[in-house]
């Protein structure tokens, strides 16, 4: 039931501008806590054969590092690593390979089978065929798994630069983020259950579709496929000159061009090298980037897009290409 509750908070068009659209400090996974621990889905939890624990899906399903006011015993940790945690969460695995069949690419696939069958419960300095984790332990890889784990990890990183960093895709989330904005009462969703359910993609979608039609220009953009385009994009040549490449060139066009007619879309992705134990045939325990020298140098997915106006893109990459120096340099006017 974890499992299936697990992402019941997501915004309409999931994680599309999420940063923005939640009040400051709200995020999906509050969402999904607010509705396990609602009035309504406690009654069917009371009411199955045996009845579940409302505490137990909601700790599962969210995991300890959005519930930090929850204890957690030793097994209710490892069992949400199950579904939310970063290296082998179901749910990561899940979304590899739905996306990539669905859009049908062929870089989110991994052999989950093998990754899966590998899986193990393993402590920082310890193994026990009894599987007891006291210590507390997590979820580590048989050393025969280690190839899928790479692969996994590879596919995350492949997903993320062609696809789900793709400019047109980003450009339309950046759209769809300004119509929310303009659309939605105070620019932001509810925080209260009852009317956030009352939002799903096809509100929106009818929303921009009525609002194209009286004059929005950000709902316009969406319906008649009129999205900006990118003008510049971050390179190694310019940030070795200047690690802010991406804001100095959006500030030197929007100056320039109008504030209307540009916009930035920077990413960096939170975390670091994602480390887990595995286990070796003598029984020994070690660190997975000990053992993977792959595992240390798989890049992380990062972009940094000036988009503009479709008008006037050819006039900005020319500004662009005639002054690149002094606005990197932070000296252009």
């Amino acid at each position: 039931m974890a499992a299936l509750c697990h992402d019941i908070g997501h915004l309409p068009f999931s994680h599309a501008a999420e940063d923005d659209l939640f009040p400051e400090g709200f995020k999906h996974e509050d969402m999904t806590a607010a509705l396990i621990g609602s009035d309504e889905l406690r009654q069917i939890w009371d009411s199955l054969v045996p009845p579940l624990n409302t505490s137990h899906i909601l700790k599962l399903s969210v995991g300890k590092r959005y519930l930090p006011e929850l204890s957690f015993s030793a097994w209710e940790e490892l069992l949400s690593e199950i579904i939310v945690g970063n290296a082998f969460g179901v749910d990561r695995m899940d979304y590899l390979l739905r996306d990539s069949l669905h859009i049908g690419v062929q870089y989110g696939r991994f052999d989950h089978h093998r990754l899966v069958d590998s899986l193990r419960i393993l402590s920082a300095t310890d193994y026990s065929d009894d599987h007891t984790i006291d210590p507390p332990a997590t979820l580590g890889l048989e050393l025969g798994g280690i190839r899928s784990a790479e692969a996994l990890l590879l596919a995350r990183y492949q997903m993320f630069s062609q696809v789900y960093l793709h400019p047109v895709r980003r450009a339309y989330d950046l759209h769809l983020r300004d119509f929310l904005r303009e659309w939605l009462p105070g620019g932001k969703f509810t925080t209260q259950p009852q009317e956030y359910l009352g939002f799903s993609d096809i509100e929106v979608l009818a929303g921009i579709r009525l609002e194209a039609r009286n004059g929005s220009e950000s709902a316009r953009r969406i319906a008649h496929r009129r999205h900006f385009k990118v003008a510049y994009e971050r390179n190694p040549g310019d940030q070795r000159s200047n690690l802010e490449a991406s804001e100095f060139v959006y500030k030197a066009v929007k100056n320039e061009f109008g504030e209307s007619n540009v916009t930035l879309d920077n990413y960096e992705p939170s975390g670091s090298v994602i480390d887990f134990p595995i286990l070796q045939p003598d029984k020994r325990i070690v660190s997975s980037t000990g053992h993977s020298d792959l595992l240390q140098r798989i890049p992380t997915a990062a972009i940094g897009f000036v988009f503009v106006e479709p008008s006037i893109r050819s006039q900005v990459q020319k500004f662009i290409g005639d002054n690149r120096e002094s606005i990197l340099d932070g000296k252009w006017e």
